[in-house]
């Protein structure tokens, strides 16, 4: 198959819904009647919006297909909001939409530990016993109240809500923060001008207890070091949440940046195999804040280098020079080493 064959298949393909999209086309219009706007994609009569037209798919805003399966973005048609809709099926994950909207009450939907993805409304699904709900747009993050009633499902479920840093937003769908229209890049600012809140999704295997701790056979899918020592983690269950968190941070954080070497004992307990000698939630709370507190503003605002590419000399001096220079413009405007949202 030549290149001009593979692309000609590949745009025959983005021309027509993948059978996962059929269920969210054939809601589309009762979503509408509740007060959701789906994309043109998923509209009745959709005519892909480059034929006729000298671009590709992946220049036009209906030419890239849903990212997951059972979740797809929306727009609120009361205020133009950009939300999430979520597809739960019950009797798959019983206790998702209960735990999703305990963190949504009034009691604790405010509180500032509280980092649980909020929902904004539950649309039960007319013809089937599925369960249909919307939260903002994304999620992810690690409190003392979140782990004492949770366990079971924390790893790779870190996510932040971009609308601060994207007032006009980027089209939900890419990977690049193309502007909604495709046509250009979004309109951003750094975290430090306009720090963002991080928030924690994903309940599918998260449970609820009344007690801490509570004896429960961890979920360990995917970590097999967690598989091997599963036998310790049994009496502890919150620990692999815990094990989880670290994880995390050592993969996606230390493991991609130089310049983080003051978490990496923290982290090394964290990760510690023996439940008895792991540091409990409220012990990696203190000991991160103590950390925190003994970091300098010029440690703060250092430059992250990747650790996955090699930087030639020339190119590091620019990019060190570039990050002095817009540090200094922020100093000068009063922004914080240590953005925090509002």
């Amino acid at each position: 198959m030549t290149f001009a064959d593979s692309l000609a298949q590949r745009e025959a393909s983005h021309s027509k819904l993948e059978e996962r999209e059929y269920w969210w086309r054939d809601h589309q219009q009762w979503l509408q009647a509740c007060g959701y706007m789906l994309r043109p994609r998923y509209r009745p009569g959709w005519t892909p919006s480059w034929h006729g037209k000298k671009r590709w798919s992946f220049e036009c805003e209906d030419g890239i297909a849903m990212s997951y399966d059972n979740q797809l973005d929306a727009t609120r048609v009361s205020d133009g909001k950009m939300v999430t809709l979520k597809r739960i099926v019950k009797s798959e994950h019983p206790a998702e939409l209960e735990i999703l909207e305990f963190f949504s009450s009034d009691a604790i939907k405010d509180d500032p530990r509280n980092h649980c993805v909020p929902v904004y409304a539950v649309l039960p699904v007319p013809e089937t016993e599925a369960q249909s709900y919307q939260y903002s747009l994304f999620s992810g993050s690690l409190t003392t109240l979140l782990l004492r009633q949770l366990a079971r499902n924390i790893a790779g479920n870190v996510m932040m809500d971009p609308s601060a840093m994207y007032p006009d937003m980027y089209h939900p769908q890419s990977f690049l923060y193309d502007s909604l229209d495709m046509k250009g890049s979004a309109k951003h600012y750094s975290r430090t001008e306009r720090p963002t809140k991080y928030y924690y999704t994903g309940f599918e295997r998260a449970r609820r207890f009344s007690e801490y701790p509570h004896l429960l056979v961890p979920s360990a899918s995917g970590v097999p070091e967690i598989q091997d020592h599963s036998s310790l983690y049994q009496q502890w269950e919150f620990r692999t949440d815990i094990y989880y968190v670290g994880r995390t941070i050592k993969v996606h954080v230390l493991l991609a940046f130089s310049g983080l070497e003051f978490l990496d004992t923290l982290v090394a307990d964290m990760m510690e195999y023996d439940p008895a000698k792991q540091p409990n939630i409220d012990m990696v709370v203190a000991r991160f804040d103590e950390i925190r507190k003994q970091l300098k503003g010029r440690s703060l605002r250092s430059r992250l280098v990747p650790k996955w590419r090699e930087e030639h000399s020339l190119v590091k001096a620019w990019k060190d020079c570039r990050h002095a220079c817009r540090m200094i413009k922020y100093a000068i405007r009063g922004y914080s080493a240590l953005p925090t949202p509002a």
